[in-house]
């Protein structure tokens, strides 16, 4: 069955509370997919809702071109990986593995090379026969993947899988997953609160916040050009600041007013107040005596040692103070406070926002 899936107009409620408001969505088959959010904003119930677990008030959930809103989980061709691992402590990692295997009516050497080859993928090979407590955190949670993988769902849910793990382990894991999901070449819906995740691993994601999706696109679409304040954010670091357009010119640039300056921005924002999205490490730090276009005078607040990169906070005549990102070249502390010092901000990483949070088209 195809792993294409289709949430038309869907929602959920439980009480008062509205925890999936009329969701669209079309997701392709064998893409890596992420709802990304905060606590609260719906991702895992929208997850649930997908996998059986919950029915909806409203709306379909088409997978494969078949409607399976009221389908129970076991006849959907979905299977589910959890945060908690949920193993059999008293089973082996190929008991682990097989444990659904045994209703799909398979011969026992059928079954032990389905079990094998699903070890491999998952790089567990030769731990078959080793129980979940004589593994590491990263291994169990191989263990619980490889158990959902073993059954071919078209779909894989994936809620928060990697949330237990500690940061190193973690990142390794995201690309191992990625890796996997290349190879296999299912549908992959993963739900997580962390951006780096759904940056590193995502082919499209939505972001979401009070059961709504507020942005969909791909990783660099949703960082690169976010539609509010809140996307901008959410996923990174972002500084925020009033300004005003002034004029619009033809070539799909504005002039904007921050503070006394008159700059340029790609936008098609109406004349009025607005706001700007511009990320830390799209503002260039500008030496020497020539000036360039969109150029601004900055006073620095103070210098934070980030490892591999600096960020010097700093301040634009009287607004808020803003963070800019620069390389760790060796002088832990090259920009003082009370340094002025000059900042480049290019026109196409100038993100012109609406007052109230969302882009406003001409």
């Amino acid at each position: 069955m195809s792993g294409v899936v289709e949430l038309a107009g869907l929602v959920k409620t439980f009480g008062e509370v509205v925890a999936v408001d009329h969701i669209d969505l079309r997701i392709e088959d064998g893409e890596f997919f992420s709802l990304l959010g905060p606590s609260g904003c719906g991702k895992t119930t929208t997850l649930r809702l997908i996998a059986g677990f919950e029915r909806p008030d409203a709306g379909s959930i088409v997978i494969g071109g078949v409607d399976m809103a009221t389908t129970p989980p076991h006849k959907r061709p979905v299977n589910t990986v959890f945060q908690s691992y949920a193993l059999f402590p008293h089973l082996t990692v190929e008991e682990n593995v097989g444990f659904g295997l045994k209703y799909q009516g398979l011969g026992k050497e059928e079954a032990r090379d389905k079990i094998e080859r699903t070890l491999e993928l998952v790089h567990l090979t030769g731990m078959g026969k080793r129980r979940p407590t004589q593994l590491s955190g990263g291994q169990q949670q191989r263990v619980a993947l490889a158990r959902s993988l073993v059954l071919n769902p078209s779909v894989l849910l994936l809620d928060e899988p990697l949330g237990a793990l500690d940061a190193k382990l973690r990142k390794a894991l995201q690309i191992e997953l990625k890796t996997i999901q290349e190879e296999i070449g299912i549908t992959f819906i993963y739900v997580t609160h962390d951006q780096d995740e759904a940056l590193t691993m995502s082919d499209r994601m939505a972001v979401m916040s009070a059961g709504r999706v507020e942005q969909l696109g791909t990783p660099s679409e949703v960082y690169e050009r976010p539609l509010s304040s809140y996307i901008a954010e959410f996923l990174g670091v972002s500084n925020l600041m009033e300004i005003t357009v002034e004029a619009k010119a033809s070539d799909g640039r504005s002039s904007i007013r921050l503070g006394s300056y008159e700059l340029m921005a790609t936008t098609d924002h109406p004349v009025g107040p607005a706001m700007i999205s511009i990320r830390p490490e799209r503002i260039k730090i500008v030496t020497g005596e020539e000036r360039f276009p969109n150029t601004v005078q900055a006073t620095v607040d103070r210098t934070v040692y980030a490892g591999p990169v600096l960020n010097v906070l700093v301040r634009i005549e009287d607004l808020n103070e803003i963070q800019v990102t620069v390389p760790n070249e060796g002088d832990v502390k090259p920009y003082r406070q009370g340094d002025v010092i000059n900042l480049l901000l290019a026109a196409d990483a100038v993100q012109v926002l609406a007052r109230n949070g969302l882009e406003e088209p001409a």
